[in-house]
């Protein structure tokens, strides 16, 4: 199909979108295609946003997400009705360039390490919006990205960028130069970030309506700021727009000759020497003060061996093997406790339901562990608390050694237990709290076991790799 065939093709898409679009939900979601890298250039990007196709898609996606409402309080489930009455206003706004985004809603939720990250919250309307240019976007952007970038990318994610690490050290690249970019959402220079998008992109009215976006103010306590710079996190835009922003960065190590790694604004880059690593640390600072006006976290950015840096939730060790960052098990304890707090008068069973939720996602990204025996502790612990909370909802000497009994512990060696004066915690070490609550107990109530997932999943994995090889072949 020729140039002018396909910008024809949009624009009757775009003109007849009013009597053909049904609140966005008539068209089966599709994989956006890849655009040839010339199409960049098409000064009718906002046709294609247009069109049907891409608004049902972007509608079915935003409902998917589910997410919170922004200043307008609207729900993603009042989106639907919303569009049927309004979508033809929605679509010449876009057609002629004049959409104007709402405020996006500040909040701030815990950094992992402390502190406060800023998140900003558009509206559900916004959201929807912004989700239609992405999809047309992103196959046009994505496809000259650098191949060590693995954030919010299609087909690629953190486990890749984890492996790819491993292999730089096992290669002998025993030095990190682990680059942390101080507040980058924050401090993203509108300017610089829309003359990198202008490169590649023609169509005015679509450059104009990005801008409005990054320049929406944020509105927190009821107080609303202007944004003269950064971009708020929490947007469908954001990851696409960063990833567009840092793959100069990309570009630059790559020319350079480096090994790298890069997920979303967290960057690793593997050399041989401590004094390799100091030079690149330097030379970086340089490259993104003056061509990207981003600054380096001086307090957070080190120059060490891979066992003494972070990366994704894991340290690699100097061997190449990975195992789970301190903070990553840390937090996960955490959040732990939380669930068998002593208060929440709920049973045994219900609790372990909760924590199934929890520990299914966590290993679910933890699998790649080198080193079961950290899991196994885990699980220990996991199963000493559920002891404790236990003992805790039992409270009094009587309850306690005549819920011991029943579980089959001898009389005895109940009540020297209940009666004792050690602390919950001290107790749920006990043999007869052990032999009341055993692993096989937890077993049969359908607590997950950490290193048993762990190796089931692996086990999967590989064999799903070996199907694939065999199909190939």
């Amino acid at each position: 199909m020729s140039e002018d065939l396909r910008r024809s093709s949009a624009i009757n898409h775009a003109n007849g979108s009013e009597q053909r679009m049904r609140g966005g939900c008539s068209v089966e979601q599709q994989e956006p295609k890849v655009i040839i890298r010339n199409e960049a250039l098409d000064e009718n990007l906002m046709e294609r946003i247009c069109t049907r196709e891409n608004l049902n898609r972007a509608y079915k996606r935003v409902l998917k997400n589910k997410g919170a409402e922004g200043v307008d309080g609207k729900t993603v489930s009042e989106l639907g009705p919303w569009l049927k009455e309004r979508k033809d206003e929605i679509i010449e706004r876009l057609l002629t360039g004049k959409y104007k985004p709402q405020k996006v809603r500040g909040v701030e939720i815990p950094k992992p390490n402390g502190g406060k990250r800023q998140l900003g919250i558009p509206t559900v309307i916004d959201r929807f919006v912004q989700q239609s240019i992405v999809q047309i976007l992103e196959p046009i952007l994505d496809p000259t990205f650098s191949e060590s970038s693995y954030g919010f990318r299609p087909n690629r994610n953190a486990h890749q960028a984890l492996k790819k690490a491993q292999e730089y050290v096992r290669e002998g690249r025993a030095v990190v130069v682990d680059i942390d970019l101080e507040k980058f959402f924050d401090k993203v220079n509108h300017d610089v970030l829309m003359s990198r998008l202008e490169k590649r992109i023609k169509d005015k009215r679509l450059l104009k309506i990005v801008r409005r976006f990054l320049e929406a103010g944020i509105m927190k306590n009821g107080v609303v700021s202007e944004r003269k710079e950064g971009m708020p996190q929490g947007g469908n835009l954001s990851p696409l727009l960063s990833n567009l922003l840092l793959d100069e960065l990309d570009k630059e190590l790559e020319k350079r000759g480096h090994k790298f790694c890069r997920y979303a604004d967290d960057c690793n880059v593997y050399v041989r020497s401590r004094k390799a690593g100091e030079r690149v640390m330097s030379s970086l600072k340089l490259f993104l003060g003056k061509k990207l006006r981003l600054k380096v976290n001086e307090n957070k950015s080190k120059v060490a061996p891979p066992m003494e840096c972070k990366f994704l939730g894991y340290t690699i060790t100097n061997e190449g093997k990975l195992i789970i960052a301190k903070e990553s098990v840390n937090r996960l304890k955490d959040k732990i406790r939380q669930l068998t707090r002593r208060n929440l008068s709920k049973s045994l069973e219900e609790v372990v339901c909760k924590l199934n939720e929890k520990l299914r996602g966590w290993i679910g990204y933890f699998k790649l562990t080198d080193y079961l025996s950290q899991l196994r502790a885990l699980d220990g612990w996991i199963r000493r608390k559920l002891r404790c909370y236990k003992l805790k909802q039992k409270k009094r000497n009587f309850t306690i050694a005549k819920y011991l009994i029943t579980l089959g512990v001898k009389a005895h060696s109940a009540w020297n237990t209940a009666k004792s004066s050690k602390g919950w915690w001290r107790l749920s070490k006990s043999p007869a709290l052990h032999q009341a609550l055993n692993n096989g107990g937890f077993e049969q109530l359908g607590l997950i076991n950490l290193q048993n997932q762990s190796i089931r999943l692996k086990s999967l994995t590989k064999t799903a790799v070996c199907d694939n090889a065999r199909t190939v072949v």
